[in-house]
């Protein structure tokens, strides 16, 4: 490694042992644990389009939905169906995409492809045993323990702002869906189904030189419209129009209904802003950031030839700071205890006066929803008003930046460029542009993924791998209902209330049953512009055309070829796409402990999700109702109270003054904890009263806790880990790799864990939930 790359960066906590360090090297935070001093230690594609080729940039916040990752996804289709609408469905990391579902997928591209790609195996048992250090010692630094070798050889690659177990599926999956994209015939996508019609997008996106020769010129039409809404209420249309760039200061989105499971309903939540979370408007510390926002305004103002771009980016961001001020707090945002708040249509105009909602609503399409289900109901007036004491040329340039903004994924280098050196490069560290056909593959996903996954799985998902799989979440469903049975603290009114719950959980996993039709989007050769619009324009109407109407009980929320896994409270299932069931998370021919420990964690932490700080409000029928004695959670709330405390201890010295926010994290954290916990349990369960085997030296608890370990070996940029710990809703996978093993007994026996070891905690300090 080059010396520059070798400069030593520390992140400590005085946590219940001593000081925990944490180090990477050069720009990248890799943070493996040190001893300390001796001590013991995008928002846009047309209505998600463009959003989906620049989400991948910028950690998101996924909404009815929890999942287990971080940092960078396609968000396909954001815009047109915004899931952060309300918070029911927990993914596995931060890179959840909200895709919708699919269509069914003409047969062709595998076949003519012609080309399958094999995953990598981990070791001969399931374990990269050539990337462990085993020169550290397990309870001082067990992310190095695990994982240190890899992270001393591994190079972040230049396209990605952090590298890790999920980066490496992601690419196994981008690689295979390009032979799949590339392996369709180019024809009459009028005629030739859906395999013309994904050819029709992914090389319409790749025609660089007719992009580039088109210039600004699709736009004109966009910026046209901005600059003829002169008055309030023509702006208020164009933000209601929800199928294409223009932005919004209110987003919408149809799920779902939060007490009414069977049930769509219209969702309402706070917008506006181009910078993600409202602190990085109002801290002191992302004023850098703020500044080159600022620039950055100006800069594709200029591009997209809107008069006074420096003077209306000042102005612009002025504006986004006073919606920020407005905001509420991600940690306010995700408490549904406050954000189920229906409000009828008619009454958008008495609660919010100064808002032309009618006219807004009416763009939109969804005018005769009845009523809106309203998420942060005190932040809304507040938006309202300043948009009435806003000026109108203001409004239109801020509408102009991002609509502009949206699309530059689908506009000339001088665009798409820009945008990169920006939102990728400048916000995540990013040092090189993501290869075209990547941005290519992703363009296509977001307009027709089930399609495209429909193929992937007839190539990359046996039976056997559902079977195994059921097998699996069987076992640690069992092994929950017998900790439910166990837990001292939980009265048994709850108790049976939660067994109730557990009984009703759903399960998906591979793929869905039957897939989305895209028979009626139009799809033209050569059109990437329009192509875009149609499909935003797609989504959005299959969306509000479900408003009231029954729910959908065999959708999924991923697509197969996504890798992640998430868990929905108001369909209280868990789901798990193909593309997540291959190493390092899953291998049916790894050693069980390993399985147990790495997809048998994910398993248990969806299943705990279920349970978690949010997830406990929601019953076994997905009703928003509280099914808890007073007393039970209180009990619950001190323990969650102990566990953020501890996250809340690690400290990120090359990024002074940031911390991850435990309320903001709470759930995802419960998740681990709950969900290793009963994963363990399940291991223990199934070896049948026997001895669990010695491999290789190791017991099979310390190679369950290094299948855990090995999933979240994770290296990042600086700057991406900035943008994970303010605008992400999981902890930082380097930190899941060993923070919640702190608080099991089990693993400070397997490794011989003892009172002065860095991560020590005394047990009566230790976290017992689930």
């Amino acid at each position: 490694m080059p010396p520059e790359r070798r400069r030593r960066q520390r992140a400590s906590s005085e946590g219940g042992g001593g000081r925990i360090t944490l180090a990477g090297r050069g720009e990248c935070s890799r943070l493996p644990f040190l001893p300390a001093q001796g001590r013991s230690r995008w928002r846009g594609y047309p209505v998600g389009h463009a959003r989906a080729l620049r989400a991948r940039a910028r950690p998101r916040r996924s909404a009815l939905k929890k999942t287990l990752l971080s940092v960078a996804t396609l968000l396909a289709l954001a815009a047109a169906a915004p899931l952060a609408a309300h918070e029911d469905r927990a993914c596995l990391d931060d890179a959840c995409t909200l895709q919708s579902l699919f269509a069914e997928a003409d047969a062709g591209g595998a076949a003519a492809a012609g080309t399958t790609i094999a995953a990598r195996r981990f070791g001969s048992w399931g374990i990269d045993t050539a990337g462990m250090d085993r020169q550290a010692r397990p309870g001082t630094d067990f992310f190095r323990y695990v994982s240190g070798t890899w992270a001393d050889t591994t190079q972040i690659p230049a396209d990605r702002s952090s590298y890790g177990g999920f980066a490496i599926l992601r690419d196994l999956s981008e690689a295979r869906l390009r032979v799949l994209v590339e392996g369709y015939a180019l024809g009459d996508p009028a005629t030739g189904g859906d395999a013309a019609k994904i050819a029709a997008l992914y090389r319409g996106f790749m025609d660089e030189a007719t992009i580039d020769a088109l210039g600004a010129k699709p736009l004109q039409p966009v910026l046209a419209d901005i600059r003829a809404a002169t008055d309030r209420n023509a702006l208020a249309r164009l933000m209601g129009r929800r199928g294409s760039f223009y932005d919004t200061f209110f987003n919408l989105g149809v799920s779902d209904d939060q007490k009414d499971p069977d049930r769509y309903t219209l969702y309402l939540s706070q917008g506006g802003l181009g910078l993600g979370d409202r602190e990085m408007y109002l801290r002191e510390n992302f004023a850098p950031q703020r500044e080159r926002y600022q620039a950055y305004i100006a800069q594709m103002l200029q591009l997209a030839g809107w008069d006074k771009p420096q003077e209306n980016a000042k102005a612009i961001l002025a504006l986004e700071t006073h919606i920020a001020e407005a905001h509420w707090t991600r940690a306010e945002s995700r408490n549904r205890d406050k954000t189920y708040n229906p409000l009828a249509m008619a009454e958008f105009a008495t609660k919010s006066p100064r808002f032309p909602w009618a006219d807004f609503f009416t763009a939109a399409g969804v005018e005769g929803a009845g009523r809106a289900v309203v998420r942060q109901d005190s932040a809304i007036p507040k938006i309202a008003a300043i948009f009435a004491d806003t000026d109108i040329a203001t409004l239109q340039a801020w509408q102009a930046f991002h609509a502009t903004d949206n699309a530059a994924p689908l506009l000339s280098k001088d665009f798409s460029v820009a945008q990169y050196e920006f939102r990728d490069k400048f916000l995540s560290g990013q040092p090189q542009q993501r290869e075209r056909w990547k941005r290519g593959v992703a363009f296509a996903e977001s307009a027709m993924g089930e399609a495209i996954g429909r193929d992937y799985v007839k190539l990359y998902f046996p039976p056997e791998a559902k079977a195994k799989m059921d097998a699996l979440v069987a076992n640690v469903k069992a092994a929950m209902g017998a900790r439910l049975d166990t837990l001292a603290w939980m009265s048994p009114a709850t108790k049976a209330e939660a067994h109730a719950k557990l009984a009703g959980f759903g399960l998906k996993i591979g793929h869905p049953d039957t897939y989305r039709d895209y028979s009626a989007l139009v799809v033209k050769n050569g059109d990437l512009f329009g192509n875009a619009q149609r499909a935003g324009q797609f989504e959005w109407d299959f969306r509000r055309a479900r408003i009231g109407q029954p729910v959908d009980k065999g959708e999924w929320g991923m697509t197969p070829q996504t890798v992640n896994a998430y868990y929905n409270s108001v369909k209280n299932e868990i789901v798990f796409p193909a593309a997540i069931l291959q190493p390092p998370f899953f291998d049916p021919d790894a050693d069980p402990a390993v399985n147990y420990g790495a997809i048998g964690g994910v398993i248990g932490h969806e299943i705990i999700h279920g349970f978690d700080d949010q997830g406990r409000k929601s019953d076994g029928q997905g009703v928003l109702r509280d099914w808890w004695t007073a007393e039970d959670a209180a009990k619950f709330e001190v323990q969650a109270a102990k566990l953020g405390a501890q996250y809340e201890a690690y400290e990120f010295p090359q990024l002074p003054g940031m911390r991850i926010n435990g309320r903001v994290a709470m759930g995802e954290n419960i998740g681990d904890l709950g969900g290793l916990t009963i994963a363990l349990e399940a291991y223990h369960r199934s070896l049948g009263g026997k001895p669990a085997p010695v491999i290789d030296g190791f017991t099979g608890d310390q190679r369950f806790f290094m299948g855990w370990g090995q999933v979240w070996r994770t290296l990042w940029r600086d700057d991406a880990l900035r943008q994970q710990l303010v605008n992400g809703t999981h902890s930082p996978g380097h930190i899941r790799a060993f923070a919640p093993l702190r608080n099991i007994d089990a693993w400070y026996d397997a490794f011989d864990v003892k009172p002065g070891d860095a991560l020590y905690i005394a047990p009566q300090d230790r976290v017992r939930i689930w």
